[in-house]
C-alpha cells in the first residue's frame, strides 16, 4: 500500500470514528461539515470496496470482464445504493426515491453532456441496441409504477428480477465477445490482509456514510426550507455521483468513450432496477406528486439523449452541451418549484 493510499486509510478511520460522536449536529455549518465527510466516506469507501473485491476477485481467478460488469460497476454506485437504502428504512421515502431520479438525471445531463462536450462520443452497437434502450425502459416502468403513489415490495421485486436476468444476459455477451481474446485474471495487489481491510473499511465507509448524508441532508432541509425531494435531487444527486462524474470524464479525456458512455448507462439501470428494487423490498415506498413528475422528465431526458446518441452515429458536442444546460435549467425549475410551495 502506497503513502496515498496509507494516508487515506488514516482518514477514513478518523472520519468513521469522529462520526459516532456527531450524531446531533448544533448548526447548519456542523451540519454540512457532516454531508461533506458524509460523501468522502462513501466515495473512498466504495473506492476501497472495489480495490479490495478486485483483488479477492483476482485470487479466486475470476476473468476481469466479469469484475468489470459486476464489482466495479456497483462500486460506483454504492453511493447512491447506502442513501437510498437508509432513506428508506429510515421513512425518508421522498429522499430515497429523488436520490436515483435525481442522480440518473445529474448522469445523462451532466455526466454524458460534459463527455460529449469534450470530445464527440461514438456510437456502440451493444449500448445502442440494448444497455441504453434497458436503462429508458427502466425508468418508463418505475414511473408507471409510481403513478398510483407507491413502490410495492412485489414492484420492487420485479425490478431485482429484472436486474439479475440483465447482469447474467451482459456476463453471458461479454463472456462470448472475449472468447476469442485472452481475457486473464485482474492482478492480485494486495496481500489477504489488505484486502480484507480494504473490503472492511470500503463496507463500512459506505454504510456510515450513507447514513451521515441522509441525516444531515434531512437536518439542513429542515433549516433551509427544502423539501426532502429537493435534497435528493440535489443535494444528494450531484454528491453520489462523483465516482460516475470522475470516472466518466476521465475515460472520455483518454478517448475511451465506450467506457465513458458504459459507466452512465450501467449505473442508471442499477440506479432503477438494483437500488430501487433492494429499498422497495425492505420497505415499501411512497411517493409524492413532484416524484412522478421528476420521474417522467428522466423518462423524456432518457429518451431524447438515446436519440441523439444513435442518430449520426455519435452525440455531438453541441447535444452535449445542450443537456447540461438543460440541466441547469432543471435545477432552477425544482427550487422555484420547492419555495413557491
Amino acid at each position: 500500500m502506497n503513502r496515498k493510499n496509507i494516508i487515506y486509510t488514516i482518514i477514513l478511520a478518523v472520519a468513521i470514528i469522529f462520526s459516532y460522536f456527531a450524531a446531533l449536529p448544533q448548526s447548519v455549518i456542523i451540519s454540512i461539515i457532516m454531508l461533506i465527510g458524509g460523501f468522502f466516506l462513501l466515495i473512498k469507501g466504495a473506492d476501497y470496496f472495489v480495490d479490495g473485491s478486485s483483488s479477492l476477485a483476482a485470487k479466486m481467478k475470476i476473468p476481469s470482464l466479469i469484475v468489470g460488469l459486476t464489482i466495479v460497476a456497483m462500486g460506483t454506485s454504492a453511493p447512491e445504493l447506502a442513501v437510498s437504502i437508509s432513506a428508506a428504512v429510515g421513512g425518508s421515502n421522498s429522499l430515497a426515491v429523488s436520490n436515483v431520479i435525481g442522480s440518473n438525471l445529474f448522469n445523462i445531463m451532466v455526466v454524458l453532456g460534459i463527455c460529449s462536450a469534450i470530445k464527440p462520443i461514438a456510437t456502440n452497437d451493444s449500448v445502442a441496441k440494448r444497455d441504453y434502450p434497458i436503462a429508458a425502459a427502466a425508468a418508463l416502468v418505475f414511473v408507471l409504477f409510481l403513478l398510483d403513489g407507491t413502490l410495492s415490495r412485489l414492484e420492487a421485486a420485479v425490478f431485482l428480477i429484472a436486474f439479475a436476468a440483465y447482469m447474467i444476459v451482459s456476463v453471458r455477451i461479454a463472456k462470448k465477445e472475449a472468447s476469442n481474446a485472452d481475457d486473464t485474471a485482474v492482478p492480485a495487489d494486495f496481500s489477504p490482509i489488505v484486502c480484507a481491510m480494504s473490503l472492511i473499511g470500503g463496507v463500512a465507509g459506505i454504510v456510515l456514510g450513507g447514513n451521515l448524508v441522509v441525516e444531515h441532508a434531512k437536518l439542513i432541509a429542515m433549516k433551509a426550507g427544502m423539501s426532502e425531494t429537493l435534497v435528493g435531487l440535489t443535494i444528494c444527486a450531484v454528491g453520489t455521483s462523483l465516482p460516475e462524474l470522475v470516472t466518466s470524464i476521465t475515460a472520455a479525456r483518454k478517448g475511451e468513450n465506450d467506457m465513458a458512455v458504459g459507466n452512465v448507462v450501467g449505473s442508471n439501470i442499477f440506479n432503477v432496477l438494483a437500488i430501487l428494487g433492494i429499498s422497495g423490498v425492505i420497505t415499501p415506498i411512497s411517493v409524492t406528486k413532484d416524484s412522478v413528475i421528476d420521474g417522467f422528465i428522466l423518462v423524456g431526458v432518457s429518451i431524447v439523449s438515446y436519440v441523439w446518441y444513435i442518430t449520426g452515429k455519435k452525440m455531438s458536442r453541441a447535444e452535449g452541451i445542450t443537456l447540461a444546460v438543460l440541466y441547469g435549467a432543471y435545477m432552477a425549475y425544482i427550487i422555484a418549484r420547492n419555495y413557491a410551495l
